[in-house]
């Protein structure tokens, strides 16, 4: 096309009717000629003519043909709709990453360096530095309303998270160990909309992020990273989560977690002993229905809901819980705690270890033969005074070994005695001093065979136990439960036990971490933040810079090239991002 060609054939409407104008007005062509020449009616162009003359007086001339172009990038916010939600959410103390997350929830696609420039337009001043608790409970105190909860698609995207990125670590474990699968297989009930392995996920996620008493707000739907665990585009509100729980029996789960035993006895991740102890749920409503039971963490008797905590001593994985124990079954909890284990897990238990108001003395002449068990013995005034007139040279010099290497020097005496309620005979009672304690310590026991030393380590073990029922009451807030619905609460205490055990499983491919507590796993570990990328075979998970990072990544290298099933079959890839 030649400069002539440009002016006298117009490309689009707009240019035509310029030219065609320009003729009419300024070279005094008749409307006739013109309409013929651009190929309008005589009615159409007297229209034309007509209304170009209207808007001279009323409009920028112009910009009826010409757009002046400004320099810069186009306004992503024509209606002003973000750019309040921005204001709003940083009068609220909200970082420019958090502002992020919640507006890629609300499917806001805008940067990071677009949030902060409405800010520092607006002449918010920098946030000062504040503790994790302080941020949690701004963030609390949001009230948006969250997208509609919906299966995700994959299809490609890019999303910021904050403070759980960490939890996506978990999902190749899930796969690898076939806990969605039993998931899948198991008889938990599942929506239209959504299916039964996001139902079940949406709890766990929400137990690993430390989330307090999930019936007090949504907040945490305005988390991409959770909903994407769970394979939503966020998780469903607290009603969802309510009325879920309502339909869950008891049978449900305990046959998920005799399924679920089966899979650590797979993997060998289940000793011959077996620590037991009771905690108590206390819960704060209208509690006339419930019994009363001793708290150890307020020092006196609470309504409350008493359970039962199964721990393996080796690898730290939960095997078994139950919130239905009520006083008048509570001594019989061990028959029914060995009728769970031994019937379809076929598992080599050997020991049972418990304290001393686990149960009586006649119930255990009920066990089995082949079980042997380890207790303390309560301490009578008279049994005190026994030991105290011992001759020194009743007792002997022990070593028992320690984590540390270093080991422990205790005086013990090992002798065989009677109780009037054990029906089998006698029993082995190990008297221990040396540890600091004002009275010595009385451990018993039906094994006769194993070494004084190695009864008194396993013993010592049993206290795990009791440190993993602290980190659950504070880290996965057992102690906030929103119902007093029995079996409501025994559904929460199953979904505890998965996330526990997931932590357990990461814990252990992490050097010099595998026996660290929950609640100092998550803020090393999975209190991370970052972006996700979402193409076409991968979801590329970008970690901000962080102390311990390099051992997180070291550890998910193991699963840089498997297909995840829950991801669409994509490949997850676990990468540290250029910023901190």
């Amino acid at each position: 096309m030649n400069p002539k060609e440009f002016f006298t054939t117009p490309g689009n409407s707009v240019q035509k009717q310029y030219e065609a104008l320009r003729l009419f007005f300024l070279d005094g062509y008749s409307a006739k000629d013109v309409a013929k020449r651009f190929g309008y009616t005589l009615t159409a162009f007297y229209s034309l003519a007509r209304d170009f003359k209207k808007n001279l007086e009323i409009d920028d001339p112009v910009s009826l043909f010409f757009v002046s172009r400004k320099s810069g990038r186009k306004p992503q916010d024509t209606s002003g709709e973000i750019n309040q939600l921005i204001i709003d959410l940083r009068k609220k103390y909200l970082s420019v990453s958090d502002i992020k997350s919640i507006l890629d929830a609300q499917q806001y696609n805008v940067s990071e360096k677009y949030i902060y420039n409405i800010i520092k337009k607006e002449g918010f001043e920098r946030l000062p530095r504040r503790s994790f608790f302080s941020r949690e409970q701004t963030s609390s105190s949001i009230k948006i309303d969250p997208p509609k909860t919906e299966m995700i698609d994959y299809s490609s995207e890019v999303f910021s998270v904050q403070n759980s990125l960490g939890i996506l670590c978990l999902l190749p474990y899930i796969q690898m160990y076939g806990l969605d699968e039993l998931i899948i297989a198991s008889t938990y009930p599942e929506s239209e909309s959504i299916s039964k392995l996001s139902s079940i996920l949406t709890f766990v996620a929400l137990k690993l992020s430390n989330v307090k008493r999930y019936s007090a707000d949504d907040i945490w739907c305005m988390d991409r990273g959770l909903g994407l665990f769970a394979g939503l585009n966020v998780l469903p509100k607290a009603a969802w989560c309510t009325s879920y729980s309502n339909s869950i029996m008891r049978l449900t789960n305990r046959s998920f977690l005799k399924e679920m035993n089966k899979i650590w006895i797979k993997y060998g991740l289940i000793s011959d002993t077996v620590n037991l102890d009771f905690t108590t749920i206390p819960y704060w409503g209208d509690n006339s229905h419930l019994e009363n039971n001793w708290s150890g963490k307020r020092n006196k008797g609470l309504a409350s809901m008493l359970a039962v905590i199964a721990q393996d001593p080796d690898s730290g994985i939960l095997t078994y819980g139950d919130t239905t124990i009520k006083h008048i079954n509570k001594n019989e909890v061990v028959n029914e705690f060995l009728d769970f284990y031994q019937t379809d897990c076929k598992t080599d238990l050997k020991y049972l270890v418990f304290d001393s108001k686990f149960t009586t003395y006649e119930n255990l002449s009920k066990l089995p033969k082949n079980i042997k068990f380890l207790t303390i013995r309560r301490r009578g005034k008279n049994i005190v005074d026994k030991l105290n007139k011992k001759n020194s040279s009743e007792w002997r010099m022990i070593r028992v070994p320690a984590a540390d290497g270093k080991g422990r020097t205790l005086k013990i005496i090992d002798e065989k005695i009677y109780l009037k309620d054990y029906k089998k005979g006698e029993l082995r009672q190990i008297a221990i001093t040396g540890h600091g304690k004002i009275k010595p310590a009385l451990i018993l026991t039906n094994d006769f065979d194993l070494a004084c030393e190695d009864i008194v380590r396993k013993y010592a073990r049993r206290w795990i136990i009791e440190k993993n029922i602290s980190e659950q009451i504070e880290f996965f807030h057992l102690n906030k439960t929103s119902s007093s619905i029995v079996i409501k609460v025994d559904f929460d205490l199953t979904m505890t036990i998965i996330a526990h055990n997931l932590l357990r499983l990461l814990a252990i491919d992490l050097p010099g971490f595998s026996r660290m507590t929950v609640h100092r796993l998550y803020n090393k570990f999975l209190s991370l933040s970052g972006g996700v990328e979402i193409t076409k075979n991968e979801v590329i998970v970008r970690i901000k810079k962080k102390k311990n990072l390099p051992i997180l990544l070291t550890a998910m290298q193991a699963f840089q090239n498997t297909p995840i099933k829950m991801l669409g079959g994509k490949k997850i890839i676990f990468r540290s991002d250029t910023t901190t």
